[in-house]
Formats: structure tokens, sequence, C-alpha cells
């Protein structure tokens, strides 16, 4: 299911003081913004240690394929659609400021895709946001990508050491927003994009520092409904949904689940009775209740959740998929949380 990590944003936001909109969360940094030849320039062959594993390149990737939405949108973001030849698994539209970089770069599948597909991308470097793509029964293991020459990349935000929970692991520890920005910077020097990767990093810490001044939710619970009408998906104390509520002062009200996103029965949602509800709007249909329309009509004619505060009171706040993964999309969610208390804060 969804990976949402409590990306714990301790206030490196409070350090940056520029509270200025600064450039999109993930707009493109442009060619100008990367270094001249010989000024932070890689050197070869870079190795550096990923999920419990030593990854060496020996030159810049020419032909990378990304499975997931999340380390998609970091690549392109960091201008390298041109060295792309494949994407998978999407749970939301291509964010707007992307999408021209997006459409030059072939999808190989909405959701997971076969080994046999990828490797007729003829990749030399394969991404994963998600490490069920690396486990048995995912795409393929690192392993056997290793056989055939294929480097590969898993976002230590799935990572507690060299334990994957998306694949099995069990998280421990919450996990910090510095754990995200190296990912950007890694996949940035692998790429040989260094000071591209650091003014993308420098625009998120501006972004999120502009959402978050002044806003402060006392304390008011919240749930994150991700996904599910029937056993709904919500997010634990750890996950990144986490993160988006402690960095704006809310309780999550499911905050003793150590899972990202533990199935929960309607009951124990009910007896939680959140000021506030988080609702997933996937822009796919791969359980009831992906989008936010069915969402809200499923909790407002329910017998059962129909009784909840939050419902009641219509307190819905609308983020995307990719939005509530640990992903550079947090800010945008950090900025739509803010539209929302802005508009509504005043009524809890």
């Amino acid at each position: 299911m969804p990976r949402a990590r409590a990306l714990v944003l301790p206030l490196v936001l409070a350090t940056t003081a520029l509270l200025v909109a600064g450039c999109g969360a993930s707009e493109v940094v442009p060619e100008a913004s990367a270094a001249p030849a010989g000024e932070g320039s890689t050197t070869y062959p870079l190795t550096i240690e990923n999920c419990g594993r030593e990854v060496t390149v020996d030159a810049p990737p020419s032909r990378v394929v990304s499975l997931d939405q999340d380390s998609t949108e970091i690549l392109l973001s960091l201008g390298l659609q041109d060295r792309m030849v494949g994407t998978a698994s999407w749970t939301d539209p291509v964010l707007d400021t992307l999408a021209d970089a997006n459409a030059v770069v072939p999808r190989l599948s909405d959701n997971a895709p076969s080994y046999e597909v990828v490797l007729g991308s003829d990749p030399d470097f394969v991404t994963a946001s998600f490490g069920r793509h690396f486990a048995q029964g995912g795409v393929a293991t690192r392993d056997r990508f290793a056989e055939t020459g294929i480097a590969s990349y898993l976002s230590p935000t799935d990572c507690d050491g060299d334990v994957s929970f998306n694949a099995g692991g069990t998280r421990t520890t919450p996990l910090t927003i510095d754990v995200l920005y190296g990912e950007i910077r890694d996949l940035a020097r692998v790429f040989d994009v260094a000071d591209r990767g650091e003014a993308l990093v420098a625009s998120l810490k501006e972004r999120a520092a502009a959402a978050t001044d002044g806003i402060d939710f006392e304390g008011h619970t919240v749930a994150f409904w991700f996904a599910d009408t029937k056993t709904p998906y919500v997010a634990g104390g750890y996950s990144n949904a986490a993160l988006l509520a402690s960095t704006t002062n809310m309780t999550n009200a499911f905050a003793d689940q150590s899972d990202d996103w533990p199935a929960v029965g309607w009951e124990s949602m009910v007896a939680a009775d959140p000021d506030v509800l988080v609702l997933g709007d996937l822009q796919r249909d791969r359980f009831p209740g992906d989008r936010l329309d069915d969402k809200i009509a499923f909790l407002e004619s329910d017998p059962l959740t129909s009784t909840m505060t939050a419902v009641k009171e219509k307190r819905y706040i609308a983020l995307h998929g990719a939005e509530l993964n640990p992903s550079i999309r947090f800010v945008d969610a950090l900025d739509k949380i803010r539209a929302w208390w802005d508009a509504n804060g005043s009524t809890l």
C-alpha cells in the first residue's frame, strides 16, 4: 500500500527564514543553475551507500527507468528527462510544471511493469521509491538487475539501514525530511548535476517555511485516509502524513500505529472521531473510494461514518496520493493544508 513517512520536519523549516514563495516545489531546475564544467562536478567512478548496499556508477547514467512517480518527479525536476527511457507506477497526473518534460519520456506502465518490459527499454540505471519493486514477486531484485549490468537505487525514505519498509520491513523510527533531501542530492551526484540538486532542495525549504509560518492546529486530531472504503488504509505514526500533522501541530489519531499505512476497521475510525479528515484524492481506480468524490459520498451516506465530527462539519482536506508519499510534493501538501487553515482554522 502507499508509502508515507513521518518526514519529521523538525523546523528545518523555521531555520529557513526567507519566507519567499520561490519557484514551485516541483519546477524543473533550469539548466543554467547547473555548475559549469569543473565546478561541483561528480568524480567517477562514484560509489554511494544506498539502503545497505553500495551502488557504483562509472559515468552519468544515460538510460534511466524510474519505477515510481515520486522518483520520476525528482528526476524530471533535475532536468534529466533526456536521460529517461521509462516511467511507471503513477497514482496521479504529473505536476503541471513537469508536464512538458514528462511528455518526452515513455510510460512503461501505469502500475508496476514486468521485468521484461523494463529490460526492453535497455536501461543502465533503475530507480524506485518503493522497495516492493525490488522484492521477490516485484519487478526484479536488485541482484537480478546487477546481473545484467544495471545499477539500481532505492529511495532512502523507504529504508532503515538495509531494511525496506515496503518490502516487508517494520519501521522503528520516524523519517526526517533530511532523508528526502538526501535522495535528491544522491541522484544529483549520480547524474553529475549536483548544483541542480542543491537548487531544488533550497526551493523546497523556502516553500515549506512559507507554508508553515504561523500555522497551528493546536493539537486538534486528524486522520489521513489514503484508500479503500471496505477497510480504510490510514496513516500511522511514523508516516509522511504524520510529518504533515506534526509540522502543523495536529495530533494524528493513529499515532500508535507503527506501519506507514495500516488497514483499520471503520469502527476504529469512528471511535477516534478526528476533528479533521485528510482524504486522498487518487487519480486512479484501483480500490473502491480512490477518488475524492467517492470518499466523501461514502462518508456522508454510511450510517456509521456519517456520525463523525469531521464528516458532520465537512472538515475535509484533499491531497493527491503523491502528496501523501514522501516526495517533493510534501510542499504542495503543506500549501494545501495552509490554504485550508487560512479558510477554516478559526472554526476548530
